[in-house]
């Protein structure tokens, strides 16, 4: 399903300029606070009218100020889950999951609560009150609640963002599994630059109310300059990989991916799996030969194909290992002494425990079968 917004709109002082289109399974809309991400999704799920402008899922328009359309809110056939989950305290969850249906005619309705309750692992709630459950949990009943309304389109406003760290490593997997074994496009806002990059499959960077760049998320985290100040330092590639097999003597994961073969501290995944994994540049470090004597485990031949400057001393440097590109940071002195340059064989040298959570999107967890 394709996503289209053109709309222009003005709250007081601050106007929203947007214009992107997305195929995307997850389109995140990320920036700063202030930088218009929660007015645009107000605008799409039709708490807003635009001033000008046109708004379109699946070719349904639901917008057009041109042609006088506005389709109401209740009659856009989309899902909405906030900051806060936004139960109803004297309902049962399963109470507040069907709650979900009762809006959307029968005829229309496609989601299976049983389906839905497995999805998000929620079975063992189903009787709790919402004061017995965690902010975790609380926020997967809330996104049942909102698939079982049978919607065309999610809208995920962060989430996350009144959750605690490990809340947020207990959720992340369940999105995930939403986004891979659901046909709904999910359009989801964050200032976070871990959750965007292992999350989405698009990436619209908001700045000031307008779209500063559009594209792959692959492509976005490398746009270090697109990044908010307070986020750079985790800016750098993002490699899909898959699990081949496991170490459990030294406690590693071997992960196979176009750059070559990835060693990260163990994960509890079948062999097989898909993984995303973040490689943050500033971990990133470059040698001119093939390194030996090295702790780190990780050692990916490439050439290089960009050098741009960066903040400070600093330079970043892309590299295309076998058509996977690693951005890696380091100072200007060192790019002089080391002779780097456009085209120059190099070799990025990661090493394993940067590959922290936050760092690698390894789904639900699941016991090792390798």
């Amino acid at each position: 399903m394709t996503v289209t917004v053109d709309i222009s709109h003005r709250l007081g002082d601050f106007g929203v300029d947007a214009r992107f289109e997305s195929a995307g399974r997850l389109t995140a809309l990320f920036g700063p606070s202030g930088s218009g991400k929660t007015t645009l999704i107000n605008l799409i799920a039709g708490l807003i009218r635009p001033d000008k402008g046109r708004i379109a899922v699946d070719g349904r328009v639901l917008v057009d100020t041109a042609a006088g359309i506005f389709v109401p809110k209740h009659k856009r056939r989309i899902g909405m889950v906030f900051q806060d989950a936004r139960l109803f305290p004297h309902m049962s969850v399963a109470s507040n999951l069907r709650y979900g249906r009762w809006f959307t005619p029968t005829a229309e309705r496609y989601a299976d609560f049983n389906a839905v309750v497995d999805l998000l692992g929620i079975g063992p709630l189903l009787e709790r009150r919402p004061a017995k459950l965690s902010g975790g949990e609380k926020q997967r009943v809330a996104i049942g609640r909102a698939l079982l309304a049978s919607p065309k389109l999610l809208l995920m406003d962060e989430p996350l963002a009144s959750l605690d760290d490990a809340r947020k490593a207990e959720i992340l997997p369940y999105i995930e599994r939403l986004r891979d074994e659901t046909k709904i496009p999910i359009v989801y806002v964050s200032h976070s630059v871990a959750e965007v990059a292992r999350l989405a499959s698009d990436v619209v960077v908001l700045a000031q109310g307008k779209v500063a760049a559009a594209g792959p998320t692959t492509a976005i985290m490398q746009r270090l300059d697109l990044l908010p100040a307070e986020e750079r330092g985790e800016g750098g590639g993002v490699l899909d990989t898959a699990v081949l097999r496991h170490d459990e003597v030294f406690g590693m994961t071997v992960l196979g991916s176009a750059a070559g073969e990835i060693r990260v501290p163990l994960l509890a995944m079948p062999v097989g799996a898909p993984v995303r994994i973040r490689v943050r540049a500033r971990d990133v470090m470059i040698a001119t030969e093939q390194p030996t004597g090295l702790s780190a485990l990780n050692i990916l031949p490439g050439t290089i194909v960009a050098i741009e400057p960066g903040e400070g001393p600093a330079v970043e440097v892309a590299i295309d290992c076998n058509g996977a590109t690693i951005l890696a940071r380091i100072t200007e002195q060192s790019r002089q002494a080391l002779k780097l340059r456009l085209g120059r064989k190099v070799f990025a040298v990661v090493k394993t425990v940067s590959f922290d959570r936050a760092n690698t999107g390894a789904g639900l967890p699941v016991e090792s079968d390798g």
